[in-house]
């Protein structure tokens, strides 16, 4: 019996090399960005480092959108001649709609779609699909590499620190009020990613410095019972301050790898340049 042609689906919001994804042939959808009206693709328009640039020093609104399902009907009309079915892995359905929207497309299209809302993104979504790559390519059954990917998403850490909170309060995520506060006494909010893929204020303390500690001793408390092999440093145009975080990773953890990524532009429209981050996956 010949083994079914997969065809390997995931959005921008994954943070994977451009090797990986050629390597693998996966289908790329990418989300849109929107400056002052205009929308660009991700990575296909824009660069990250460009938004973030624009960001920095320009006037104006900076917006996040999901996919065209025409655009995603399309790509799922040609996968079809080619592949048996799709597995897809998005990012989390609570912050864009592009699940909803690629398991929409796949209806239209006739494509046989195993979709999967990894209730993350960034590193964390990278990591489940090269998961799931890897478990395929040793023969697992489909069902249970379903099963093993949604299992996953209740053990990815996906942590932001915003350096200021003027884009959060744009996109209406903070008040003024809390903003001024916060700018006054130096309080860095602490942005998680959990309870089914939802963005939420997990705490607030004084300075950056704190805000690393804090980070340093969730990554320590989860390493007491779990195993984690690689920690992922996110950071919007900052690379200077990613270093510090990262020489911390490696002095505090010597035996876990780590990895500088820029954080994807869909987050970065709510929680700004300059935003630093820390990402693991327990194991």
């Amino acid at each position: 019996m010949n083994k079914p042609k997969i065809a390997w689906i995931t959005d921008t919001t994954a943070s994977l090399s451009k090797e990986f994804i050629e390597q693998h042939q996966i289908h790329v959808i990418p989300l849109h960005v929107v400056i002052n009206d205009t929308f660009y693709k991700e990575t296909i328009d824009i660069t990250a480092e460009d938004f973030y640039e624009r960001m920095k020093n320009e006037e104006g609104k900076f917006q996040s959108s999901q996919p065209n399902v025409g655009e995603i009907v399309e790509l799922y009309e040609r996968l079809k001649a080619d592949y048996d079915f799709g597995i897809a892995i998005h990012a989390s359905s609570t912050l864009t709609g592009t699940y909803q929207t690629s398991v929409m497309a796949a209806e239209m299209a006739g494509f046989k779609l195993l979709a999967i809302d990894s209730q993350t993104g960034s590193y964390p979504l990278s990591f489940l699909v090269k998961r799931g790559i890897e478990l395929i390519e040793q023969g697992v059954d489909i069902d249970e590499v379903v099963s093993q990917l949604n299992n996953l998403r209740e053990h990815t850490r996906l942590f932001l620190v915003p350096s200021n909170l003027d884009q959060l309060h744009k996109s209406g995520r903070v008040s003024g009020g809390q903003k001024i506060l916060a700018s006054l006494f130096n309080i860095k909010p602490i942005l998680s990613i959990e309870d089914g893929g939802a963005a939420k204020i997990k705490d607030k303390v004084r300075t950056e410095k704190k805000a690393f500690a804090w980070l340093v001793d969730n990554l320590k408390a989860d390493l007491d019972t779990k195993k984690v092999q690689k920690v992922a440093i996110v950071h919007a145009n900052d690379r200077a301050k990613a270093n510090v975080l990262q020489q911390l990773i490696n002095d505090t953890f010597p035996a876990i790898e780590t990895e500088l990524l820029m954080l994807i532009t869909v987050a970065g429209v709510h929680t700004g340049v300059g935003t630093l981050g820390l990402s693991w996956v327990n194991e």
